[in-house]
Formats: C-alpha cells, structure tokens, sequence
C-alpha cells in the first residue's frame, strides 16, 4: 500500500509541474485544437456507421473492415480526445492515476485495433487489385475474420501493463497518457520492445507491402495498356491516387509517433522537449479524422449514400458514373482481352 501511495504522490507531483511546460495560452491552443478533431472524428464516424447500417448495397466484405475502423476511431475520439481536450483546456491531468491508466488503455487498444484494421484493409485492396479475376477470393469471412483478430490481438497486447508489465504514464505536455516509452526496467522494456515490434511493425509491414506490390502492378497493367491502346484506365488512375493518399495519410499520422518511440527505445539518454513530443500524438490520434475521410468517403460508392443523407438529400457528385466496387478495384485491359494483371504478366 506504501508503494502505491507513493506512486500516486508522484504521479501528482508530476500533473501539478504542468504549468511550467506551457502558458495558459499554450494549452488552450491544444484543446482547441484536439476538441476539433475530437469533435469531427466523432460526427464523421458516427455518419460511417449510421450510413452502412441504414444501407444494404453498402454491406460488401470491405465494409465490414471499414465500419470497424469507423468504430475503433470513434472508440479513440471518445476516450482519448475529449478526455485530453478536457484536460488541456485545465493545464493538467485531472483525472488521477487511475484516471491516466484507464486512458491510456483506451486510446492503445482502439489506436491499436485501428491501425490492425488499416492492415486489413490493405490486404483487401491487394487481393482484390491484383487477383481481379478470381484466382484468390477476399469473401465476407475473411473480413470478419481480419476484424476479430484485430481486436483480439490489441487487447493481448495492450493488457499487460494493467497486471504489472509494463506501465503507463503521462506524456508530453503532461495531459495525456500512454504506454511508457521512457522507463529503463527490465520488464517494461522487454514490454515495450515487443509492443513496438507486434503493434507497429508487423502492421506497418503488411501496410507497406500490400500497397507497394499494389502500386507496382497498376504500373506494369497501366504501361500494358500505353503501348496496346495509348491511353490509360481512368478507374486505374483513381484507384493508384487513392492508394498514394492512403500511405501518405498513414505516414504522417503515425510514422513520427512510431518513430518517436523506437528513438527513445534505443537511446535511453534521449532527451525530447515535451512540446515537440506532444506533436507526433496529436498526428496520431488526428487519424480519426483522416480515417473515415481517405477510406470511406474517397469510396465514390459510399459517398453517393452519405453526402445526401448530410446534405437533406442533395448530391453534387450525382452527375458522376457510379463505379461499384469490383469497378473501383478489378483493372480491364479492353473488352476482348480481360485478364487479370498477374495473367498479363505471365503472357
């Protein structure tokens, strides 16, 4: 009891040292700040998940993987933006130890869950892209099958801490908190560096994998069909667009964040102001709002189902051919030769 007595002696000390980070100014510029993504995370994937529930022509095996990173981002907005808004906008963390732990669990397991998720989806476009013509089949069980791995393999990984290995802490500004980067134990390091490895790596891997053989087969489709016809596929110019968007999105939403960890893995020594740390977080948790704008709304299907149901029934794309999915995502070379891109290679 004296331990944790004392440990919640100095997690208070350290909530009440915020002051001397940032002004009064300084923090309520990153309430403002996260309560917009918060509030906009929200909105956006509430409307993702109202819209393919209220809509059966949306409920495609992709969907499945869509509407469960609607959930997990909205799952991130809730209990990690509006808490670190709150607490923000008071200068420090408020909400006590307990408090900081139950936060920091939430935001990694949806945060994790969520970036599983994105892998996922990844996957999809790449069996679906490259296996156009049915060779290897993304069916309504993998993509349910890919949703409860995701969250199953998030709570594995991010429960340990709440029995003992590893922990979680206050980060950067002092009002949020996450798993803890910075602590030379032996056990949390062993902790963290598996972590860092299962819940950014590996998904980080498949991310990178899937849209590079992705993007390096609409390219060898695309020249085909330069030298054949002299002209290039309009849905293989979206789809490449779309996948380009994606990674860079991915990038810089979790990229710095990941990166900022591994650095201080490494270099125990390592010094970051914690102002400069607190940007990589927000970057992450940002995703929220980037998520259902990249994946669900950059999906010219979905969208002629959510913009009216936003606009009171107006659509300002309704003059656009509508592509269904296997038109977003299967590439044709012309109509008497329609072989996949991977056949095409072969011959």
């Amino acid at each position: 009891m004296e331990s944790v007595s004392y440990h919640e002696d100095s997690f208070s000390s350290n909530s009440s040292a915020n002051t001397e980070i940032l002004s009064r100014t300084g923090y309520t510029i990153l309430a403002v700040i996260m309560g917009s993504f918060s509030v906009a995370g929200i909105i956006l994937n509430l409307l993702v998940i109202v819209v393919t529930v209220k809509h059966r022509q949306l409920r495609q095996p992709l969907s499945y993987a869509l509407v469960n990173l609607a959930i997990c981002d909205l799952g991130c907005a809730v209990c990690g933006g509006l808490p670190t808004t709150i607490t923000s906008a008071m200068g420090y963390f408020s909400l006590g130890r307990v408090g900081c732990v139950l936060e920091a669990f939430a935001v990694a397991f949806f945060g994790i869950a969520s970036l599983c998720t994105v892998a996922v989806i990844s996957l999809e476009r790449y069996v679906v892209v490259c296996y156009p013509m049915g060779a290897v089949l993304f069916q309504t069980r993998h993509a349910v099958g890919g949703v409860v791995l995701s969250w199953v393999w998030s709570f594995v990984w991010n429960t340990p801490p709440l029995f003992g290995w590893g922990s979680y802490e206050l980060e950067g500004v002092k009002t949020s908190c996450a798993p803890n980067w910075y602590s030379r134990d032996a056990g949390n390091m062993s902790y963290i560096i598996i972590y860092f490895f299962l819940c950014f790596a590996v998904p980080f891997s498949v991310i990178m994998v899937s849209y590079s053989r992705l993007l390096w087969t609409l390219r060898q489709v695309t020249k085909l069909q330069i030298s054949e016809t002299g002209s290039t596929n309009r849905v293989e110019v979206q789809v490449a667009r779309m996948i380009v968007v994606m990674v860079l999105a991915f990038l810089v939403t979790w990229l710095p964040y990941a990166a900022m960890a591994l650095a201080v893995i490494i270099d125990s020594t390592l010094y970051i102001n914690p102002v400069i740390a607190t940007i990589p977080v927000y970057f992450a948790k940002s995703s929220t709002v980037y998520n259902p704008i990249i994946y669900i709304f950059m999906n010219r299907q979905f969208r002629g189902y959510a913009v009216p149901a936003v606009l009171c029934g107006w659509n300002p794309w309704a003059s656009e051919p509508q592509l269904s999915e296997n038109e977003t995502t299967v590439i044709s070379l012309n109509k008497s030769q329609r072989v996949s891109p991977k056949q095409s290679l072969k011959e």
